[in-house]
This record gives C-alpha cells, structure tokens and sequence, in this order.
C-alpha cells in the first residue's frame, strides 16, 4: 500500500474574540424593534411627508422667531410707509407690489404696511390658533370618547348623541354670533387676546367629536383585548385599564388625527378673519389680508397673492406630514 499524500489537519478553533463577534451579530439579527422605531423607519422612506415635516419645522420656527427676524431686515409689520404710495390709485409704486430689497415681499395698499413683516407675524396667529385648538380638541375628545367606549350603556348614549350633535351645528355661525358679542376685556385679556381665546375655545370644543368618534371606536376594539381581560382577572380598577391598558394603544390614532386637524383649524382661522370676526386690526392675520386685498385683486395681485400662498404652503405641509404619520403609524391603511 502506498502512503497518502498528505495527512489529514484538524479544523484550527475559533479564538474567542470570532466567538463574540458571532454573538454579537447574532444578538443583533434578533434584537427587537420599538413601535415608535419602526414608525420613525417607515416615515423616513416617505420623502413627501418628510419635506412636509421639515417646512413645517420652518414655519414654527419662523412664527417663534418673527420679532427677531423683523429687527434683522429692519422693519415693522404696523409701520406705514405712504411714501411709497401712489396718491392717485392709493398702490405701491413699482413692479410686483412695491418689492425691493427693503420690501422682500412688497408693502400694503394705502397705508404701505410691509407684507413680509406682516406674513410672519400673521403665522404667529395662525399657528397659535391651530395649535391650541388642535389640544383642546384633542383633550375633550380622547377623555369623552374613551369614557364612551368603555363603559358604554347609558354613558355611551350620552356621548354619542352629544357628539351629533355638535357635529349638525353650523360652526362658523355661532363663533360669528358668539365675536359679535363678547366683551373687549375678559379674563385679563383685551382686544385681540379675546379674539384669539374665544377661537382657540370655539374652534377645540366642535372639532373634539371627530376625534371622540374615533378614539370611541378604537376603544371598543380593544376593551375585549386579552390583556384588557387579563388586567381585570387580576384585579385592575376600571381608572388603570383605561390609563394603562387602553390609553397607551390610543396614542398613535390620537397622533394622527392630530396632525389632520390642525391645517383644519388653521383654515378655519383665516376663514374667520377673512369674514371680520377673527383678530382685530392692526394685528397681522393671513385671512385678514386676503380680505383686505378683495379691492386690489386687478391694480396691486401681489397683495393676494402672498398671504394666498402662505396659507396654501402651510396648509399642505401639514397634510403631507399628516398622511406620512398615519401611513408609519398604521401601515394596513397606507396609499
């Protein structure tokens, strides 16, 4: 017999630092994923909804820093500059609106207002409305329509018929009755702080019925939960499931009618305005420029044109953002 060519060599053993860098990925590979992490993936993709977030950003950060912003471009959002006005046709003198590079965006019929000055502060209100009512809304709606899809029976009755009807009455005409009769001072406010509070109330207490109405529903589903069940078989009170157990799973329905609700809101502000009852002169307001530019449309349609556009780009990247959110948060119901 002859020999073999070679001998057969043992495997060399892996050393320990291959043995931990194995684990390592492998704890990786299995590692788990937060609900919220997930979501964050999912709206990461969406590069709409993205844009929307970021303009969205911008604006916030815009309408906190107006005063700021002004003072660098050096001018007043109540500052007339009649200078600038024909004295035959009251418009601004020059191209586009008066725009210059004093006057970014153009000035004001008659009274020569700066436009970019009164944009931003004009953000401020719109912003602020939206915002606030928005939590009103949301506090009222969450809190009722839990309560109603919970404890049900007569509770639910209640709820849901006072939910019908807020949704039947005509909103814009009550705010404009109730404006028409509030007091110029009330609770420390005055003037246009009225205004604004009346609104941000107004506005919150009949926009919680379309966010009940959902937070209701989802809460039926879940009461006959097993956890729900489980969490009763141990003894829970009624107050920790419904603050534990069910809030918890409440929070991205809640989230995303949220951010639905406030471009509603905010329209529903500029519609105010636009009608008179909203913030009063000499207070910027984007529907209180739309109104104001009625008469000017054909000799000055910058001065529509501005504050039209402000509220268009808002109003869309609160939508854009809104659809990325509930497409993270709730995949089965994506475009």
């Amino acid at each position: 017999m002859t020999a073999p060519l070679h001998e057969p060599t043992a495997e060399a053993a892996p050393s320990a630092a291959e043995e931990a860098a194995v684990v390592s990925a492998d704890a990786k590979a299995v590692q788990g994923r937060s609900l919220g992490r997930i979501a964050w993936e999912r709206l990461k993709r969406d590069k709409l909804a993205l844009t929307g977030g970021v303009v969205v950003l911008v604006l916030i950060v815009i309408a906190l820093l107006a005063p700021v912003i002004t003072n660098l471009v050096g001018q007043d959002p109540d500052a007339y500059h009649e200078n600038l006005i024909d004295p035959l046709f009251g418009t601004p003198t020059g191209s586009l609106g008066g725009i210059s590079g004093d006057h970014l965006l153009g000035i004001e019929p008659v009274n020569g207002r700066d436009i970019f000055a009164r944009i931003l502060y004009g953000a401020q209100i719109s912003l602020l409305v939206g915002f606030l009512s928005a939590v009103v809304a949301v506090i009222l709606g969450t809190v009722l329509g839990i309560l109603a899809g919970f404890f049900g029976g007569w509770v639910d009755s209640a709820i849901s018929r006072v939910m019908d009807g807020l949704l039947a009455f005509p909103q814009l005409l009550f705010i404009i009755a109730l404006v028409s009769v509030m007091p110029n001072e009330m609770l420390g406010l005055s003037g246009t702080g009225v205004r604004v509070f009346v609104m941000i109330l107004v506005i919150g207490f009949f926009g919680w019925p379309y966010i009940g109405r959902v937070v209701r529903g989802q809460t039926l589903s879940l009461r006959e939960r097993e956890y729900v069940e489980a969490a009763r078989s141990l003894g829970a009170g009624r107050f920790y499931i419904l603050f534990k157990e069910l809030l918890p799973n409440l929070v991205a329905p809640i989230i995303v009618y949220t951010t639905m609700m406030i471009p509603t809101n905010i329209l529903t502000e500029a519609a105010l305005s636009f009608l008179g009852v909203g913030v009063k002169p000499p207070t910027a307001s984007w529907g209180q420029m739309l109104s104001n530019a009625i008469d000017y449309y054909d000799s000055d349609p910058m001065y529509m044109v501005v504050p039209g556009v402000a509220i268009f780009i808002t109003v869309l990247a609160f939508n854009l953002f809104g659809d990325g959110v509930r497409d993270a948060l709730d995949p089965k119901g994506s475009r």
